[in-house]
């Protein structure tokens, strides 16, 4: 094919946030595009196929349009940006459009926002339902989205109370062994909540809420026997939620609430061999009307690239491990073993 250049403006102001430390962000585009890109004070020619071409200048405009909107850009943004050139349904402009929908601020000041089309899609689905299951690894935002979502409601009045929750499992420790009284042995299991509402809120703001009852952290036995009426309510690592747990938290839920579940499949800490609550609804409440599933993955992951890098390292063994199984049991030995088995019971 033919090689062919593309020139593109860099305005001085962005230059060093769009290049990257070192240009180390355009030296990830050029390898992922196989083009070649040459900076001449912030005129920028690229160098290679057409189709390459126009993807890598389409990335650099994407990542110009992120700086020109105030963000710093992160590894997370050019790896991000760079897989959605890969995908032919996203509009050129898609990870602009997300970077304009500002769900809160932190207490910093720092505007709190989705990263991701998959988190685009979460948050939408928490605006238009009553119940909204956000399930994916770790690191998609789940909670701290859904965080975001219930301290702006509560701002903004649509609630007059927010509501977090998590089963307090014992991952390997015994809570008995933990010092202090029942608060202190439970604190540890909600310290993920408590930072999410501490940097969206502010530790004072929270305090002063918390003590009017305004906002409530509990362990999930603690919602037995309640109805929760005009209440954000977040339940968080549903994954580790029994089914009879799960059916009790939904049948919680009054007039004027929104419910978001969040939870992760693959780090249940249940006793082998016990379903997870998460699991079953997923089943049982798939057609219900009022409630969406949506399912992150790990493109959506926005902390460190390193834990996307794990995120897909774990699925790709639990693929292979699954393809083995499969093999396994059809292999002509257990096959004519499993026929005989089942004679013998017919």
């Amino acid at each position: 094919m033919a090689t062919v250049e593309a020139i593109m403006d860099i305005p001085m102001e962005h230059e060093q946030n769009v290049l990257g430390q070192l240009d180390m962000n355009i030296k990830k585009i050029e390898r992922s595009f196989n083009v070649t890109i040459i900076d001449r004070n912030g005129v920028l020619k690229i160098i290679g196929d057409e189709a390459d071409t126009d993807k890598a200048k389409n990335v650099i405009k994407k990542l110009l349009q992120l700086s020109q909107r105030g963000n710093t850009i992160t590894e997370q943004n050019v790896d991000y940006a760079i897989s959605l050139s890969f995908t032919e349904k996203v509009r050129v402009n898609d990870i602009v459009e997300i970077d304009k929908d500002i769900l809160a601020r932190t207490a910093l000041g720092k505007p709190v926002k989705p990263k991701t089309i998959g988190q685009k899609d979460y948050v939408d689905a928490i605006r238009e339902n009553m119940i909204t299951f956000g399930i994916g690894p770790a690191g998609t935002g789940k909670t701290y989205l859904a965080m975001a979502m219930a301290i702006t409601a509560f701002r903004q009045q649509e609630v007059q109370r927010i509501i977090l929750t998590r089963p307090a499992i014992e991952a390997g420790e015994k809570l008995g062994f933990l010092p202090g009284d029942l608060q202190s042995k439970v604190d540890p299991y909600m310290r993920p909540v408590y930072d999410a509402l501490y940097s969206i809120m502010g530790a004072e703001q929270y305090q002063s809420n918390s003590e009017k009852g305004l906002i409530e952290v509990a362990p999930l036995a603690y919602m037995r026997g309640r109805t929760l009426d005009n209440s954000y309510i977040i339940l968080d690592e549903a994954q580790n939620t029994t089914p009879a747990q799960m059916k009790m938290f939904l049948t919680r839920i009054g007039f004027g609430s929104k419910v978001v579940v969040t939870g992760d499949l693959t780090q249940k800490d249940l006793e082998e061999g016990k379903k997870s609550g998460l699991e079953d609804a997923m089943r049982v409440l798939k057609n219900v009307e009022g409630i969406e599933f949506i399912e992150l993955t790990s493109a959506d992951v926005v902390r460190h690239p390193l834990v996307q890098r794990i995120v897909n390292a774990y699925e790709k063994d639990e693929e292979k491990r699954a393809r083995r199984a499969r093999q396994h049991e059809m292999s002509p030995k257990n096959y004519g073993e499993h026929r005989n088995e089942s004679r013998h019971r017919d």
